[in-house]
């Protein structure tokens, strides 16, 4: 059995925590090296299985990626997650979908691609701050917190990219600088641990490349039945799932459901990482 762990020119020998997954998998006599998405070189068909990892350059390659990604599904080869998952996870609009089945998201207006960006249409009176960000995007990229106010001032830093891109339009909740994101890490869709982020004063950004402060929680079975439901709306196998939320009064406001190169915070649940490998050798025999 060859896996290729999937990574990225930055990352060609993938980032240290998930380097641990090759000498594990080793051990359940699974030979896997880390491979660069983009490699021109590579002949993909030597691979039986390929695992989304630290590909986290995707979202400045959009069309180089989606091309990528379909030469891959017309190969026919494997993947964790499943192709057709990280089609539909590279694009946020799959959270318009998790609301229409019943999940609790983060008020948010969907903004398809325009040469007219007008965000006072689409701003609801009662906004006082917004978050504006592409939705083929990850770890803040072209992200930015505006007051409603200077929605004008917005409209022209983004109208270029509005031209280009969808966009998502979500209310600023303060508490994520006060009580911070919880992220809630499945394995084969069995709940594994949970992080909460915090960003630094003054900030919004919760990531470590800001900042951010990162602690292991152990969130309520109520709160974790509820990040459950988000994982079960997905009817394909997952190997993995991180639902990243603010917690409000004990409920659970979706932000994203990363399906494709979330970090996994193995460092901070012990025996996560062997978690992770057995839900590997669960889907691939």
């Amino acid at each position: 059995m060859n896996i290729a762990i999937l990574t990225c020119q930055k990352l060609p020998d993938l980032n240290p925590e998930d380097q641990k997954i090759i000498p594990a998998l080793a051990k359940h006599n699974i030979n896997a090296k880390a491979v660069i998405w983009s490699d021109k070189t590579i002949n993909w068909a030597d691979f039986d299985y390929l695992i989304f990892r630290n590909t986290w350059d995707y979202f400045e390659k959009e069309t180089e990626f989606n091309i990528w990604l379909h030469q891959i599904e017309k190969l026919g080869i494997k993947t964790l997650n499943p192709i057709e998952i990280i089609k539909q996870n590279i694009h946020k609009f799959y959270l318009r979908e998790m609301q229409k089945q019943g999940i609790t998201i983060l008020p948010t207006v969907f903004i398809d691609k325009t040469d007219t960006l007008n965000l006072a249409e689409h701003l609801p009176s009662h906004w006082k701050k917004a978050v504006i960000k592409p939705a083929f995007s990850a770890g803040s990229y072209l992200t930015e917190v505006f007051e409603t106010s200077d929605s004008e001032e917005i409209n022209q830093k983004y109208a270029t990219i509005a031209a280009e891109k969808d966009l998502l339009l979500q209310e600023f909740m303060p508490e994520i600088q006060t009580l911070g994101e919880t992220s809630f890490i499945f394995f084969n869709k069995k709940f594994s641990h949970a992080v909460n982020k915090k960003p630094v004063d003054g900030d919004f950004r919760v990531q470590s490349l800001f900042g951010g402060i990162y602690n292991l929680v152990h969130p309520s079975s109520e709160l974790i039945e509820k990040a459950q439901k988000v994982v079960d709306t997905f009817q394909e196998n997952l190997l993995y799932a991180r639902v990243d939320g603010i917690l409000i009064d004990n409920e659970l406001y979706l932000m994203e459901i990363e399906c494709i190169e979330p970090d996994l915070y193995f460092n901070l649940s012990e025996g996560s990482l062997e978690r992770f490998v057995t839900a590997i050798v669960e889907l691939i025999q």
